[in-house]
């Protein structure tokens, strides 16, 4: 889950606000039906969960005898018109879920339907019209979010490795539509930044906009005339303090142990710093000493893929840049759905607090921490 959901409405392509993006409505009572119909099972309990721009479920299954090894608890979803439109890439996001799971990452199943395919394309007679939906379900994962927890310093160290684990992993994947993955006009891609000119009108005046104008322009300058010396990979894209779960360890101390990855919808080719460059700024959020999270997050990464000098010199404006994307397309939602304002503006505020401490402190000496607490 991203704190700001607004991507499915840019995702169109040409980035211009599209009037599809419509977060289906379905009660408890057609979504146990959806699951016996599509997939086959009986459902015994069903809840709501909370998504932004989608629908979940979280889906209790009747076992027989003869199946009490199989899991019982799923998530169901199902996906924005707007998302619906791109079954193939929905798809390609089930087959990633699945090569991780099998090279040993903590992800999700994917559950098979009738079928036998990873998604459904479901249309529901509204009357006015036919609206279709993709429907899936992926077993239900364990775990608290890293946003309830309070998180050492190795785990931080544990969250960068997981990270470059898994681009590193990415690069042994193939499909036949990986080339889906270049979603050029994607807003939360990294490489995307300039776009955010457009919604930058979401902001007042003042000093928060002026940084923000500042950093884009930075941007331009110093990060995309290098995008040429930076490794390419596939971005997970969004390990955000919601999308990474952590259990309490087995010997039953408070060691916490990463036991779910979620959310594969920001998928796209980006470069290995992108990937440290967002850990880092989403684990600064919900810290109490959000400038060393940096040095943790990057010794842990750097333990998997070192860093060239050209990565690590452009990791500050990278860090400045996903706060940048997250305040202003934070504002513009703000304006579309006034009335998910409060629920926005919160993490906006800790965002804002974090983006202003990295520019008054400035580069060199925000690296400095970083640097020195990444070689301890």
């Amino acid at each position: 889950m991203k704190t700001t959901r607004t991507q499915d409405i840019m995702s169109s392509g040409d980035g211009q606000q599209s009037q599809a993006f419509t977060k289906p409505t379905f009660t408890e009572a057609q979504a146990s039906a959806l699951v016996e119909s599509v997939f086959g099972f009986k459902v015994s309990k069903i809840q709501p969960l909370s998504s932004y721009d989608d629908q979940n479920f979280h889906v209790h299954i009747s076992r027989s005898k003869e199946t009490t090894d199989d899991p019982v608890d799923y998530v169901l979803k199902i996906s924005n018109m707007e998302s619906s439109r791109t079954p193939d890439l929905i798809e390609m996001q089930n087959h990633v879920i699945m090569f991780l799971r099998a090279a040993g990452f903590p992800t999700a199943s994917v559950c098979r339907t009738k079928g036998d395919n990873t998604i459904s394309l479901i249309s529901i007679d509204r009357g006015s019209e036919i609206k279709s939906y993709l429907v899936r379900m992926l077993t239900y994962l364990p775990g608290r979010p890293v946003t309830e927890v309070a998180i050492s310093h190795q785990q931080l160290y544990e969250i960068g490795r997981l990270a470059a684990q898994l681009d590193k992993a990415l690069k042994e994947f193939h499909h036949p539509k990986l080339s889906l993955l270049h979603r050029e006009n994607f807003i939360w891609n990294l490489k995307n930044v300039p776009l955010l000119e457009k919604y930058i009108g979401a902001l007042s005046q003042g000093r928060n906009r002026e940084i923000i104008e500042q950093v884009i322009q930075l941007f331009k300058e110093e990060v995309m005339t290098k995008l040429s010396h930076f490794r390419e990979c596939i971005n997970h894209g969004d390990l955000s303090d919601h999308n990474i779960l952590v259990s309490k360890s087995a010997s039953g101390d408070a060691v916490y142990q990463v036991s779910g990855i979620l959310d594969f919808g920001d998928m796209s080719y980006g470069y290995y710093v992108f990937e440290a460059a967002i850990t880092i700024m989403y684990m600064m959020i919900e810290s109490t000493n959000p400038i060393q999270v940096g040095g943790h997050i990057l010794a842990g990464f750097e333990s998997v893929i070192p860093l060239t000098p050209v990565e690590r010199g452009a990791l500050f404006l990278l860090v400045c840049s996903r706060f940048c994307q997250s305040l202003v397309m934070a504002a513009y939602s703000c304006q579309l759905y006034p009335e998910n304002k409060e629920y926005l503006m919160i993490t906006a505020k800790t965002e804002w607090k974090h983006l202003q401490q990295m520019f008054d402190m400035g580069q060199k000496a925000v690296e400095e921490i970083w640097f020195e607490t990444a070689k301890s």
